[in-house]
């Protein structure tokens, strides 16, 4: 075969080309960024797939495990698709002046990006070599308020665990029930349990289990913080999850496996209770654990009459103690806890006053907001050695 043939056969030769707003591509460039492969081993995971149709640009970005698929207008002169490297177009365009881009496909999957007076080309690659994505299913779509959504993973989301091992734990479990819906994240050494009731899911009968993995938590939450879309659709199939978020559709592999039966250690008699203010907790455990075991964190909380006790000690660093006021009056009782587990919780609550509830220094204790909240919000973390 001569070389012109075999070069014809490669190209797709100018077969997309459009206009669209520079504000608008970053915005949805910049949406993705949180999907897009960092460091692959396979190279079309770093590239977008624009696909253009019907005065709309549709962007795509995948890692296998989590794609996101989102879109924006654009003036379509040519409908077609092409691959872009994804870190570099997104760096360029936020470098480019507010105006429009032109974006046409070359000869051999190169793209030309043109704006105001700026003109480069991008290498790009063959769009056949792009992964297929599930399709968003017809049936079994669950409507979830977008702010009831948002509250649940953020009371609960720091609590999954990182720890690759523990595969199960790597994912909050969602629950939703005809008249609640329920998040629940734990990494062994604390649970984050967090209930919306009064709610209507429409579809959902007795009760639907689903273990959503931690990476699509922290899109989720970024998409729904950069949104102003009153609900989610949420629909699964057998290996996989989809979120519908106004124009933008997250969807992700299932995480398999028995989450762990977490009803077995909500706590059921803590009775010793305290109230304390947020701040001034938050503001005394971060002044402590300046000095806490590097590697625990560890620090020592202390009730006594009329107040609580927090203190921290290392042979490298010195020791610490500050002091609350509290209404306590029960018996002298000290526990240790991490303090990173605390600070996590007090930032989450979203309240001015929280509520301790302990049992003994070896059992688990308990966290809640103490005033009324929208959302039965209850944190629990086992005690350390100390």
């Amino acid at each position: 075969m001569p070389v012109e043939a075999v070069v014809a056969a490669g190209t797709a030769v100018g077969s997309m080309e459009i206009t669209v707003s520079k504000v608008e591509l970053l915005r949805e460039l910049t949406a993705t960024q949180g999907v897009v492969e960092r460091k692959t081993t396979i190279p079309i995971l770093s590239n977008y797939l624009f696909e253009a149709a019907e005065g709309k640009l549709s962007l795509t970005a995948t890692d296998l495990d989590l794609s996101l698929r989102t879109s924006c207008n654009a003036k379509v002169k040519k409908e077609g698709s092409c691959t872009i490297p994804a870190r570099k177009l997104h760096d360029y365009v936020k470098l480019l002046p507010d105006a429009d881009i032109t974006i046409k496909l070359l000869e051999n999957h190169w793209v030309s990006i043109r704006c105001g007076r700026s003109n480069t080309k991008m290498v790009g690659m063959a769009k056949s070599n792009f992964p297929s994505l599930p399709v968003f299913p017809t049936a079994g779509v669950v409507k979830i308020p977008g702010q009831v959504l948002r509250g649940l993973i953020a009371r609960t989301y720091f609590a999954i665990s990182s720890e690759e091992s523990r595969y199960t734990l790597n994912g909050a479990l969602m629950l939703l029930k005809p008249e609640s819906i329920t998040m629940v994240a734990t990494d062994g050494h604390r649970l984050a349990h967090c209930e919306r009731s009064g709610e209507k899911f429409e579809g959902v009968s007795g009760e639907m289990k689903t273990l959503v993995p931690k990476k699509a938590m922290d899109e989720l939450k970024s998409l729904l913080d950069s949104t102003d879309a009153e609900t989610v659709e949420f629909a699964k199939d057998e290996s996989t999850l989809f979120f519908r978020i106004g124009s933008r559709l997250l969807t992700s592999r299932q995480l398999t496996g028995q989450f762990p039966n977490f009803e077995a250690v909500l706590p059921k008699d803590n009775n010793k209770s305290i109230t304390l203010n947020n701040s001034d907790l938050n503001s005394a455990i971060l002044r402590v654990a300046q000095f806490a075991d590097e590697r625990s964190r560890a620090v020592r909380m202390k009730l006594e009459k009329g107040e609580v006790k927090i203190s921290a000690s290392s042979t490298e660093a010195g020791e610490s103690e500050d002091s609350i006021e509290a209404p306590y009056d029960g018996e002298v009782l000290t526990i240790g806890f991490n303090a990173q587990y605390l600070v996590d919780f007090l930032k989450a609550a979203g309240t001015d006053e929280v509520r301790l509830e302990l049992k003994d220094s070896q059992s688990a204790g308990q966290l809640r907001p103490a005033e009324g909240d929208d959302y039965k919000y209850r944190y629990i973390v086992m005690p350390m050695r100390i």
